[in-house]
């Protein structure tokens, strides 16, 4: 019976271990500014934003949209040259950031639209 006991504390013992882990524990912070994954309100399109470069890629094939780059005209609004693979045109599009995930930008045919930062994961 104390063999059992003695099995059964060390199972238990192991289980928990199992469920520890090791190492620095990373707290995730909230993005901010333009860097990032951001989705089209109505989904068709992900536009990422990655160090001066800029590429949007259909939701739902992957395929790339447009391609470009931006540049920042105050602290939360940028200037970006779209550059569309679909219709081989070049276009200027202005997003002012209203919130750390939400931009709502305008095109130079004035056309409005807005984007929300994608999700991690």
């Amino acid at each position: 019976m104390r063999k059992l006991m003695m099995i059964c504390a060390l199972g238990a013992a192991v289980s928990v271990a199992g469920c520890q882990s090791y190492g620095p524990r990373v707290a995730r912070v909230a993005p901010t500014g333009f860097e990032g994954s951001w989705v089209s309100t109505d989904g068709v399109a992900i536009s990422n934003f990655n160090s001066g470069a800029f590429e949007t890629v259909a939701t739902d094939t992957g395929n790339k949209l447009a391609t470009g780059s931006y540049v920042h005209i105050s602290a939360n609004t940028v200037q970006i040259t779209v550059n569309s693979l679909i219709r081989q045109t070049t276009a200027t599009v202005n997003c002012a950031q209203v919130s750390t995930s939400q931009l709502n930008c305008t095109a130079e045919g004035g056309q409005q639209f807005t984007l929300v930062r994608r999700a991690a994961g």
